[in-house]
């Protein structure tokens, strides 16, 4: 049997080879940051360390040409999101500023490719904080710095919450009014425009839909705003179609969603 300080002794060796494993995994997650980002992102995320808003990094969610996500662990190990996006991306540069174009919060902003990077972070972690007042299922914002942007994780143990596009639905008509629904809030009381909406930037949270990626999000103020409603829109009605649910005309639905006209 153990003596008191047998198990004393035994407890720090235990405390000092999880320190060292922590100390090991954050020296692999950081070499794996140091392939993909320049050094200014990564004094962000050290930054962001520091300051305690981020305690860990765990691995790549998902990657893309514009960003990449990693799941990791925040303030009070809560788990995050961590959306990291690419400063070297021309395609992004070129791709996105039509978005920022006319939108009056984002005025003045210089147009290098990585002052529009930031300025998308920023948009973003802002579109979110619009949403989530005016009572929309997105991930809540937690941080925005730099191109670094810390979000909700959307899911469970590290494993994200499936797609739209990868969840069979038991009931496809209930949740395409559900997102409509949302939309309308949205548009609404958000006063926002999705811009992007599709079967691939929707999660479903067991029979809830969580809107996600706001960064192209417009004001509906916005010159482009009414057209990229009907595409949303459109978007939406030819995924629920191709599953099998009937609903009224683009226009009808355009409508209803700004409130236009008589509402039923």
């Amino acid at each position: 049997m153990e003596s008191v300080a047998e198990r004393k002794l035994h407890r720090r060796i235990a405390r000092y080879e999880v320190q060292e494993l922590m100390k090991e995994k954050r020296s692999e997650e950081m070499e794996s940051l140091e392939e993909v980002f320049d050094r200014s992102t990564l004094m962000i995320v050290y930054k962001l360390m520091n300051h305690g808003h981020l305690k860990n990094i765990h691995g790549v969610l998902r990657s893309g040409k514009e960003a990449r996500i990693y799941w990791g662990t925040g303030k009070r190990k809560k788990p995050v999101a961590i959306k990291i996006f690419l400063t070297t991306s021309r395609e992004f540069k070129h791709g996105r500023v039509a978005y920022t174009q006319g939108d009056e919060r984002f005025k003045n902003i210089r147009r290098d490719t990585r002052s529009v990077v930031n300025l998308w972070a920023s948009k973003e972690y802002s579109n979110l904080q619009q949403a989530k007042a005016a009572g929309i299922r997105v991930p809540t914002p937690f941080k925005v710095e730099g191109n670094v942007l810390l979000l909700e994780f959307i899911g469970k143990n590290g494993e994200p919450a499936p797609l739209l596009r990868e969840t069979p639905l038991n009931h496809p008509a209930r949740t395409y009014d559900k997102i409509v629904s949302a939309v309308r809030r949205l548009y609404q009381n958000a006063k926002l425009v999705h811009g992007d909406l599709s079967e691939y930037n929707i999660m479903m949270k067991g029979a809830y839909p969580v809107l996600i990626d706001f960064g192209q999000a417009v004001s509906v103020e916005h010159p482009m705003a009414k057209i990229l409603l009907e595409r949303d829109l459109k978007q939406l009605n030819q995924y629920f179609t191709r599953v099998g649910v009937t609903m009224a005309s683009l226009d009808a639905i355009t409508k209803w969603v700004i409130g236009d006209g008589n509402e039923s």
